[in-house]
């Protein structure tokens, strides 16, 4: 079988807010702050059964989400240990008989920036929501990724980078999607960071 890797994203330390929202929405082990976070995305999507099962064979690392679509397929493990997730990401790597450098290369595939959100709009957002509470007069950030793992990637730099709140996330399909709230000039920062993170996992 021909697998595509789309998504390969290690994270040496999950932030509060992604961390709470992966606990929040995921069905597996409950990540928290701190811990060193792999998200990895397969083309198809059926191959991310046989990924989880040697990561966890090879490894103490332990899976928060695991998404099978017929397209695409992704896999989160986490540990206190980052030893033990980058042993886990070496596992797969050997098992698909792939290197990091072939994981496909992200790219934004669109941002904007709502200023001062009307409050009907907020309501529309929030009926939708998984995370934090979008108040109305806040900037809204958006941000989508090709493949979509890497927005988790762009999320957790995002969070460090300025004060705000993590709105919704959807890591999973054919894009990635993003929205993160706050003041305006908060989130100009977490734009930045959020699209720098994702170029520099490009042309790494």
């Amino acid at each position: 079988m021909s697998v595509t890797l789309r998504g390969f994203v290690f994270l040496d330390s999950l932030q509060p807010q992604l961390a709470a929202f992966t606990g929040t929405t995921c069905r597996g082990f409950l990540p928290l702050a701190g811990q060193a976070s792999l998200w990895v995305e397969t083309a198809p999507g059926m191959i991310i059964n046989r990924v989880t099962d040697v990561a966890l064979k090879a490894t103490e690392s332990v899976p928060a989400v695991q998404v099978v679509e017929r397209a695409f397929g992704l896999l989160e493990i986490h540990h206190d240990d980052k030893g033990e997730v980058l042993s886990a990401g070496d596992a797969i790597l050997d098992y698909l008989d792939l290197k990091r450098d072939d994981c496909a290369k992200p790219r934004v595939v669109s941002n904007q920036v709502i200023r001062s959100i009307e409050a009907y709009q907020a309501q529309i957002i929030n009926r939708n929501r998984r995370g934090m509470m979008l108040i109305p007069g806040e900037s809204l950030f958006i941000l989508e990724t090709e493949p979509a793992a890497w927005i988790v990637a762009a999320a957790n730099e995002a969070e460090k980078a300025a004060n705000v709140s993590l709105v919704n996330l959807r890591p999973f399909g054919a894009f990635g999607r993003l929205w993160m709230s706050g003041s305006e000039s908060e989130i100009d920062s977490a734009r930045e960071a959020a699209i720098a993170a994702v170029e520099a996992l490009a042309n790494g």
